[in-house]
């Protein structure tokens, strides 16, 4: 990597359960790291690790060469960034690279927006949770120029392992899959856990033995743990997966295709939000579907 004074300065805006790590991770590598975030306290927390922190997103990304972002969701990306002016204080030729989760859709129009600007853009939507946030090991799909990816790659390989997709909005597309596979798999270990207990089962010896065979999965040994302990705290809450799903969804329907699993992922991540768990760990859908068990 290059010497710390020839590093590009980053912006990072959205300091979460996610961002907060992955800003730390860039800390460490030696960027000079401008931070924001709504709640000012998780921005703060940065500061013994170098951060400097601000008091709005325009003052942060002033003098930025690179900008983060690490929002919940498309319309947040729009009010911040193109509603609120922070795109605008953007200097021109820099580049936004955003790490949160959108529609592919979204993310065009957000690139669209950004070339009137004379910056340049990239979608990149990540996977592996808080733990893979924390250790520098996160899935990093991006979508977009393949001059930028090469620019931005030292900056991606310091939060994780980046993959160039194709052009814009291929990052997002590539994690509404990633999120499709995540559900589905979490639907069928809750069940495969529920079942096996039926039957005087420990589900944390069914988590033991299926982890040497075909059934084995990052699911089963991190999100089957969170099961077999109960521990439902938000690494990936079940409101954002609902969200991903929807996004899902939606891309289906403009490419005419029917995913009836994922359908039906959805209606159960539906009601389980409605019944008040959305802030709980996708995991917990494992609760969900106990309760719907004949009594």
């Amino acid at each position: 990597m290059s010497e710390p004074s020839s590093l590009p300065t980053i912006a990072f805006v959205g300091i979460g359960l996610m961002g907060g790590p992955m800003a730390r991770n860039l800390l460490k590598a030696g960027y000079t790291l401008h931070a924001w975030n709504r709640t000012p306290e998780k921005a703060q927390a940065l500061q013994s690790d170098g951060a400097i922190v601000h008091n709005s997103p325009l003052e942060a990304v002033q003098h930025a060469d690179i900008l983060i972002t690490m929002l919940k969701d498309g319309p947040a990306v729009q009010e911040v960034l193109f509603d609120g002016g922070v795109a605008n204080a953007l200097p021109a030729g820099a580049t936004h690279i955003d790490m949160g989760s959108i529609s592919p859709d979204e993310a065009i129009a957000h690139c669209e927006l950004h070339k009137e600007l004379d910056h340049t853009y990239l979608d990149a939507p990540v996977s592996g949770g808080t733990i893979g946030a924390t250790a520098g090991e996160l899935a990093i799909m991006v979508g977009g120029d393949s001059e930028t990816f090469a620019t931005c790659t030292p900056i991606f390989e310091a939060m994780g392992r980046p993959t160039h997709i194709g052009p814009t909005g291929t990052g997002q597309l590539t994690k509404l899959a990633n999120q499709v596979i995540v559900a589905v798999t979490i639907g069928a270990v809750s069940e495969a856990f529920i079942l096996a207990g039926a039957g005087g089962a420990d589900p944390a010896k069914v988590r033991e033995a299926l982890q040497g065979g075909f059934a084995s999965s990052r699911i089963l040994s991190e999100h089957g743990l969170r099961m077999v302990e109960r521990n439902f705290e938000p690494g990936g809450p079940a409101k954002f997966q609902l969200k991903d799903l929807n996004n899902a969804l939606k891309a289906a329907k403009r490419h005419n295709l029917n995913l009836p699993v994922t359908n039906l992922l959805q209606s159960l991540y539906d009601a389980m939000i409605a019944s008040g768990s959305g802030d709980l760990d996708h995991s917990a859908m494992l609760t969900h579907l106990e309760s719907i068990q004949p009594k």
